[in-house]
């Protein structure tokens, strides 16, 4: 099952896909009226908890950074206010020198999780969501401690458009994913190339915090990241989950 979250004439409303796949993308408020993918506003999919995002947990995109392997998870958190849904625009500031995209599996919470082991990592998920979390790269301290002006910016982490229920994905997921930017491919992966795989990290977690319904875990993005620029179109795709448009827009665009 696949289900949004979106604004639509004042309200907050739960929508599904409608249509034959491959068409015209139209979603089905709850209510049972029908619009268009562009007549709504996009939200992330579904009430946002923590999140909690992973750096360098691909072995391709840390080599690509000149970075060694790591004997324990880069973890970091991110705040609310660095979200937006599918189809939302986000600022690439004038002095940014490389700003790219980092297309990940997104993991949802769906119970509780203390001192949960690898073995019933399962039971304690909701679901799957594609994420975009863009790093300019030229603000970090270096380039392999995320810091707040980086990962915590307004609008740099895009979620959605579909939350995709647990059980209508294989597990551990081993999903093929990819960037393109202005209908070019320039990222792919698979998500069977994590180095700390999803039924790791929520044991590792769950050890020293809580996993509440609701939060989510950025599992991290593989190697091809390139600049993007005012105006480039970033679609991130994962099979079986969905496709996530985010456009980048100039300061002017947000006032600034």
């Amino acid at each position: 099952m696949r289900r949004a979250r979106v604004a639509y004439g004042g309200a907050i409303h739960d929508a599904a896909p409608f249509g034959e796949a491959g068409g015209p993308t139209r979603v089905r408020l709850a209510d049972g009226r029908v619009r268009a993918e562009g007549e709504v506003v996009w939200l992330p999919p579904f009430e946002v908890g923590t999140i909690v995002a992973l750096g360098l947990n691909y072995a391709d995109h840390a080599k690509e950074l000149s970075f060694k392997s790591q004997d324990e998870p880069l973890v970091f958190l991110k705040g609310a206010n660095s979200l937006i849904g599918h189809r939302g625009w986000t600022r690439r500031p004038a002095d940014a020198t490389f700003m790219h995209y980092e297309c990940e599996l997104a993991v949802v919470v769906g119970r509780a999780a203390k001192g949960v082991k690898r073995g019933d990592a399962r039971s304690h998920v909701a679901g799957y969501t594609v994420a975009n979390d863009y790093a300019i790269r030229d603000y970090l301290e270096n380039w392999y401690r995320p810091n707040l002006r980086v990962k915590s910016r307004d609008g740099g982490t895009v979620l959605g458009p579909w939350l995709v229920d647990a059980g209508d994905v294989p597990w551990p997921p081993q999903l093929d994913l990819r960037t393109r930017v202005n209908g070019s491919v320039v990222q792919q992966g698979n998500t069977r190339d994590l180095v700390f795989d999803i039924p790791f990290l929520i044991e590792y977690l769950s050890a020293f915090m809580t996993l509440l319904p609701g939060d989510v875990i950025l599992t991290g993005t593989p190697e091809g990241v390139v600049d993007v620029k005012a105006g480039d179109a970033v679609e991130c795709e994962i099979d079986g989950i969905g496709c996530l448009l985010n456009t980048i827009a100039d300061d002017a665009a947000f006032g600034r």
